[in-house]
Parts: C-alpha cells; sequence; structure tokens
C-alpha cells in the first residue's frame, strides 16, 4: 500500500538517484549486433550505455519486493489459498520491468557479492556470481517465516529487431511452518525494437509451481506488436486430482485476480484481487524506470560499507560511475574490470586450478547450494579480517 511506500522512506533510505539518467541519443547497436543475430550474447561485451546501475545480484533481491505476499501466505490455512499468494509472488518479480525496456543489468564478475539486511521486510539476502562461462548467479535468502534460494543463468539472443533473454532455473521456496516446497521456473523475456523506436519488454511462456500434489499452472501471453492488448497472465491452480479449484488472471505489470472454479467452465462471477505493484515514484522515466525498492538497493551506506566484504557489487566502480552519470569513465572501467577477470582467469588456467564460489558450493552441472556462512562471518571474525579476491 502507499502507507507502507511512504514508510519504508522514512527508514532513511534515499527516494532517488543521484542524478538521472544521461541522454546519450539513439545508440545504433547494428555493427554490435548484426554478426551475432541468434548467437548467446552473453560473452560480447556491450556499450556500458546499454546498463542500468543495477547488477544480475542486485535484479534477484528485487525480486523480494513483495515478500508480503509470502508472508500473507504463511498465515493462511488452506493450502489452494497458499498457492494463490505463492502464485502471486512468482508474477509480482517481473513487475518492476514495464518500464525497465531500454536498460540491461550489469553482468556481475566472478566472485562478486551482494548482500541486502531488511529488518523492515523481516529478510536478509546474499548472492553470489558462481560461475562466469557460463554467467550463473546463485542467492539465497532467509528469513522467520520462509527460505527462499535459486540459482539462475541467462541465455541472450538477438534477433534482429528484438533481443530474447531465456532465464534457466528453478527458483525454491519452502515455508517451515507448513512443511511446504515451492518449485517454479521463468518465462521468456523480450526486448522489442531494439535498434530504433520505443522499446518495449514482454514476457511469455509457462509458469509451472509445484508444492507436492498442488500444482499452479500460469500463462504470460505473447504480445504482438500491432496489438493493443499485452502484459496479459491467466492459469489455474489444480489439486491432486487434476481438477481446477482456482482460476488465475490479470497483467503482470497491473494486478492478479483469483476466481473459484464451480463446476464446468464457468468462472466465479467476481474474482478477487491478490495484488496490485505499489505507485511509481515520481520522474521514474528519468531515473532508468526503477521502482522505489530498485532506487534503494545500490545506495552505500557509510556505516554498512564499513562491513560488507570487498566484493559486495555496491563498491563496483563502473556501476557506480554510471549512477553518477559519468558515463566514458565508467566505460573505461568497465573496461578495466573485464580485462582484469579475463587475466584472473588465465592465471587459473595456466595453474590448473578449478573456481570455488565462497558462500555456495556445486551440487550439479549448474547447481550450487547455500553454504550457511556468510552471515556468521559478518559477525565473527568480521569480513575486514577475511582474505578476498581483488574483483575491482
Amino acid at each position: 500500500s502507499e502507507d507502507q511506500l511512504s514508510d519504508s522512506f522514512e527508514t532513511g533510505r534515499r527516494s532517488k538517484l543521484p542524478v538521472p539518467k544521461p541522454d546519450t541519443g539513439d545508440i545504433s547497436l547494428w555493427n554490435l549486433l548484426y554478426k551475432n543475430i541468434g548467437k548467446d550474447l552473453s560473452k560480447i561485451s556491450m556499450p556500458i550505455t546499454l546498463n542500468e546501475p543495477l547488477s544480475m545480484l542486485q535484479r534477484l533481491c528485487e525480486e523480494l519486493e513483495y515478500n508480503e505476499l509470502i508472508e500473507k501466505a504463511v498465515g493462511l490455512e488452506d493450502p489452494y489459498e497458499r498457492m494463490i499468494h505463492v502464485a502471486a509472488f512468482a508474477v509480482s518479480s517481473y513487475a518492476s520491468t514495464g518500464y525497465r525496456a531500454g536498460h540491461k543489468p550489469f553482468n556481475p564478475l566472478l566472485g562478486e557479492t551482494y548482500e541486502c539486511d531488511r529488518p523492515d521486510k523481516g529478510w536478509r539476502f546474499v548472492a553470489e556470481q558462481v560461475s562466469h562461462h557460463p554467467p550463473i548467479s546463485a542467492c539465497y535468502c532467509d528469513s522467520k517465516n520462509f527460505i527462499f534460494w535459486q540459482e539462475t543463468r541467462i541465455k541472450t539472443r538477438f534477433w534482429g529487431k528484438s533481443m530474447e533473454i531465456q532465464p534457466v532455473g528453478i527458483v525454491n521456496l519452502v515455508l517451515p511452518k507448513w512443511n511446504e516446497q515451492y518449485r517454479w521456473n521463468k518465462v521468456t523475456t523480450c526486448v522489442h525494437n531494439l535498434l530504433g523506436g520505443q522499446r518495449w519488454v514482454d514476457h511469455y511462456g509457462e509458469v509451472n509451481i509445484t508444492c507436492g500434489d498442488i500444482t499452479c499452472k500460469l500463462t504470460f501471453k505473447k504480445a504482438s506488436s500491432w496489438s493493443s492488448k499485452r502484459h496479459e497472465i491467466h492459469g489455474h491452480i489444480n489439486n491432486p486430482e487434476g481438477k481446477v479449484v482456482h482460476h488465475l488472471s490479470g497483467k503482470w505489470n497491473e494486478a492478479l485476480y483469483c476466481g473459484s472454479h464451480h463446476g464446468g467452465n464457468h468462472h466465479q462471477a467476481t474474482s478477487k484481487l491478490v495484488w496490485r505493484p505499489g505507485a511509481m515514484p515520481d520522474d521514474f522515466e528519468l531515473y532508468y524506470g526503477f521502482t522505489r525498492f530498485a532506487i534503494e538497493l545500490n545506495e552505500l551506506d557509510p556505516d554498512d560499507a564499513k562491513t560488507l566484504p570487498p566484493t559486495d557489487t555496491r563498491f563496483r566502480h563502473d556501476q557506480r560511475l554510471l549512477e553518477e552519470g559519468k558515463i566514458h569513465d565508467a566505460e573505461n572501467e568497465k573496461t578495466r574490470l573485464e580485462h582484469l577477470q579475463r587475466e584472473r582467469r588465465k592465471k587459473r588456467e595456466t595453474e590448473g586450478l578449478d573456481y570455488s564460489p565462497m558462500w555456495f558450493k556445486k551440487t550439479g552441472k549448474e547447481s550450487y547450494e547455500y553454504l550457511g556462512k556468510y552471515w556468521e562471518c559478518k559477525k565473527s571474525p568480521g569480513f575486514n579480517k577475511m582474505s578476498f579476491v581483488k574483483l575491482w
């Protein structure tokens, strides 16, 4: 609600980025991209003007913006009602992308980390870039009422006028009170009009959520550029026998509604509102289309800076320079950091060393498990008494 949003600002967190995003004009990407049609772009260095001043690790944290949906689910006795709110939470992670079609998050460097401790929201989050080729980000969030984790690999392909982003990985949510584990996949994202015109973002595909024998299928409808119907989703929750218990419908950037099923193909005459995104900040178009929550993610409080590990995204200079509107310096710094990363990789290959993440361990080809030591190490001995790879 608006009351909750205004309260979050009273905690002293910033409500604006330092400067509006620089006006870079209409950047022609054709020379960079035309040789790479249909290829995975994750290995190609993109101009910094395509970036927003957040990393992929911070974008994973952004998926927790509407964690009150999980809190509500925990308080519900009916398992189907819990599934409704978990489904709404899965949908809510796409809401912040509505005005973000013009820019992409930074690819984290191998070993880069990000923490976000939000007592006001009741959770703490840690993420790490655990693999570079392929690029894989892992995260873990714990709270009194839930545990949330995922690892995700992003495959990006260019199709002439659009860029398609395919996340590979499973999102996990555990509700200890009910001894339940929910698992779901993510849909494909497409940025249209990449090389000219008004860019816009679309999500399409199916999200399948499972919790024991209860399932939920959400279909994100693919939009067509000539149709005014965009962002639509519809779905249903099924019992163990496969019968539909609830119908879900709405738009991922506007609202999600639920209606019960009373046999046949008829929906309930009235659907109830389950979730609606919060209001956007003033002048959001000037600030990368960021939500209030996104604006807070890269803020570096002087007191917090003393206790963060040196690998935290907030210390990444190119991203900070972009946030401050210093495009030329940011581009030079990005080039330098990418060069240093290549040098570290060459050194490991020469020495025959395999890379091991610091806070997660590899449990499969592309699966990682949180080791559970981050917050303990922060408390004792403290990150300033530990050794870290120098990333920047």
